[in-house]
Order: structure tokens, then C-alpha cells, then sequence
């Protein structure tokens, strides 16, 4: 984590972003790249708020960065619809892959399936197939677009559409669509022929890690396909958790 930022900037960039709560998705992106241009990027997972993302970026921005992170314990459907995205839009995607040294000290360690025994387990291993990369990437970047929306999670619901990411560095953290409904994610994707993960029409609304994501049934939460076997409170990687 880079050194925090002294009061007097937090403020001014709080007096700067909070307007752009109220404006639309494309707004917010359109100010993101005239602000930042090539020092902000997309983190894609290429779910179905990121590929609705993707389509909006590729009509603001044809040049926009997008950058993935290859955990190495992805479904095949993940692949595809990355191939797919990346004819679609002529896309150059950044695929970054974690450690290979820190994965197999880890994996030789509490081997393959270690995240299903503690809650300790699972967050070692989210932080070493995912968090250390993320805090790579971002080492490169003043601002990271995502697609994290207000109705996902318990963990999310004050999430703003441009805030200040404390945990790195100060840097912006955007989130275009995060007043957005899933309906109105699905409506984008369906009247803009975007092309998505078929796992979303097989049960999945949240898509991670295979052994870590399951189908939901009717009338479960959204996210409860994601670490299934633990609480809701706790229910994230740690790429979207900020210290307080």
C-alpha cells in the first residue's frame, strides 16, 4: 500500500468526484479518460457488468485499457468470452498471472483445494492468485474502473460512482455503473448484442475462481454462489475491501 494522502488532498478530491455521482455511466467514463487517459484502465473479471462496460469504453474510448487477472483457476466459459470480447472490439487485453514461485510454496504447502478448509485458507489464497496481482497492476496506473454495482453484496451497498481508493495510494477508483439494477445490466447486454459468460444463463450472476463459484437457486442472493460456504460479511477476494 503507497503512503496515505494528507487531509487537505483527500478534500479536494472528495469536492471533485462527488458530483459525478449523479451523472450516467457514460459521463463518468467519458470524464475518467479525459482526466486520466492511459493511467486508468478496466480490471476485468468479464462478468456482465464488466463486458457491459467493455461495450460502453469501446464506443468513448476504442484505445481504453483493459486489464485481467489470470488466477489460474478460471472456468472455460472465462476464456471464451475473453476471445469473444477481444474479436468484438478489436480489444488488446492486459492478461496479467500471479507468482508461480508464491503459487506453488502455497499450493505444495495446504495443497490444491486449501481454501475450502478455513476462512484464513481462502483469503491466502485470494491474496496470492489475485490481490498481490491486483496491487501489481495498479502500480501502474492513478485510476481503476470496475464494475461493481450497490445491489450486489452487503459489502458494497455505499459504494460510489467515483471515490478515493485509500488502500492504494489515494489513486481514484470508478464505478460507472453502481446505481445500476441487474435488470438494467442485462437490458444493456441483450439491446447492445454484447457478448457474455454462458454460465450467467446457467445459474451464475457472480463468476470467480471455478472451485469457488457455484450456480444459485431461486431466491437466493445474488453472491451466494461465491464462497458458498461462508458467511455473507465475508464474502470478498479483498480486491474490493478498503480499510477503514
Amino acid at each position: 500500500m503507497l503512503k496515505a494522502m494528507d487531509t487537505e488532498t483527500i478534500d479536494a478530491k472528495t469536492t471533485e468526484y462527488d458530483p459525478l455521482n449523479t451523472q450516467s455511466a457514460e459521463e463518468v467514463l467519458q470524464w475518467t479518460f479525459e482526466k486520466f487517459g492511459d493511467r486508468g484502465a478496466l480490471m476485468s473479471s468479464f462478468g456482465l457488468e464488466d463486458v457491459v462496460l467493455i461495450d460502453m469504453m469501446a464506443k468513448i474510448n476504442p484505445k481504453a485499457r483493459v486489464i485481467t487477472l489470470d488466477t489460474g483457476r478460471l472456468n472455460q466459459e472465462t476464456y471464451d468470452v475473453m476471445d469473444k470480447i477481444r474479436d468484438k472490439y478489436g480489444l488488446h487485453i492486459e492478461v496479467m498471472f500471479p507468482d508461480s514461485k508464491k503459487v506453488q510454496e502455497m499450493v505444495r504447502a495446504k495443497g490444491m483445494n486449501l481454501f475450502y478448509h478455513s476462512l484464513e485458507n481462502r483469503k491466502e489464497c485470494c491474496r496470492v492468485r489475485k490481490v498481490d496481482l491486483l496491487n501489481r497492476a495498479l502500480g501502474n496506473l492513478d485510476a481503476w474502473i470496475t464494475g461493481l454495482r450497490r445491489a450486489q453484496v452487503v459489502t458494497r451497498t455505499e459504494t460510489k460512482k467515483v471515490e478515493i481508493d485509500h488502500d492504494h495510494g489515494g489513486m481514484a477508483k470508478i464505478n460507472p455503473i453502481a446505481d445500476w439494477a441487474v435488470n438494467q445490466v442485462w437490458d444493456y447486454v441483450k439491446a447492445n448484442q454484447v457478448p457474455f459468460n454462458v454460465l450467467h444463463e446457467r445459474g451464475y450472476p457472480s463468476i470467480g475462481c471455478a472451485p469457488c463459484t457455484r450456480a444459485i437457486s431461486t431466491g437466493e442472493d445474488l453472491r451466494a454462489g461465491r464462497w458458498w460456504w461462508e458467511l455473507p460479511e465475508h464474502k470478498e477476494c479483498g480486491l474490493h475491501v478498503q480499510s477503514p
